[in-house]
């Protein structure tokens, strides 16, 4: 059985400048943290990034979004980091706004091998500039074309050495689907176990499609920059009323 669990050194060395890369972000909340941290001490740039929002100046991708190693962004969301919004009105990073139905879509036919998707959302409006609009049964329907990637970056909450792969609740969002369509598969995992410990129904993404696991060590990360600021608050109102 090939081996697929890496350490973090061999995980980085399949990240480079100028790669397309799909990450597991929301907001920060189940992204690839400590393969973050380790694309930043490696200094990678110029990368195109891909996912539902951009994290947040601290969190997730948005910590590559604050360091300014990202120069294209391809999201639904990015109001809860000024960081993207600054940079995308500096015109340092370009960012393209996909309706979230659409992003979906477009990835699942880039992990499919569909020729795009034919939508009526946006329609009339500015997603819909340079996009070709096909009239079928009475409505107007944009065709979106797939999204494909070099990495997908994912973060699972368990993992078999074979490379099978469980989330937890809804922290499978989008991961599922980017695992098809991105040419190297990345997971960081929170739990790994032996062959046979995952039952048939609790896999969400089959081993096949995986390329690397990498075991998240659990190494203490700073309080976010946010967090601080609001202690800092707490603590300077608690000696202002004593």
């Amino acid at each position: 059985m090939k081996n697929k669990v890496f350490s973090l050194d061999a995980v980085l060395e399949q990240i480079h400048d100028g790669q397309t890369i799909m990450f597991s972000d929301l907001h920060g909340e189940i992204s690839p943290e400590e393969i973050i941290t380790g694309m930043l001490e490696k200094g990678v740039k110029d990368l195109t990034a891909i996912a539902v929002a951009s994290g947040q100046p601290d969190m997730g991708v948005g910590r590559l979004v604050a360091d300014h190693r990202i120069k294209k962004f391809l999201t639904s969301h990015i109001g809860l980091n000024p960081m993207s919004r600054d940079q995308m009105f500096s015109g340092e990073m370009e960012v393209e706004f996909i309706p979230q139905g659409t992003f979906a879509e477009r990835i699942r036919a880039g992990g499919y091998g569909l020729g795009g998707v034919l939508t009526p959302t946006g329609v009339g409006t500015d997603v819909a500039k340079g996009k070709q609009v096909l009239h079928l049964n009475g409505r107007d329907y944009l065709l979106e074309m797939p999204i494909r990637a070099d990495v997908a970056l994912l973060k699972a909450t368990k993992a078999d050495k074979a490379g099978n792969l469980q989330f937890r609740l809804a922290s499978i969002c989008c991961q599922d689907y980017m695992a098809m369509a991105a040419d190297t598969v990345i997971v960081e995992v929170e739990e790994l176990v032996e062959i046979g410990e995952l039952g048939p129904d609790e896999i969400d993404v089959p081993a096949p499609i995986v390329d690397m696991i990498y075991v998240r060590q659990g190494e203490k990360r700073p309080l976010p920059n946010s967090w601080k600021r609001q202690i800092a608050k707490l603590q300077a109102k608690a000696e202002g009323g004593q």
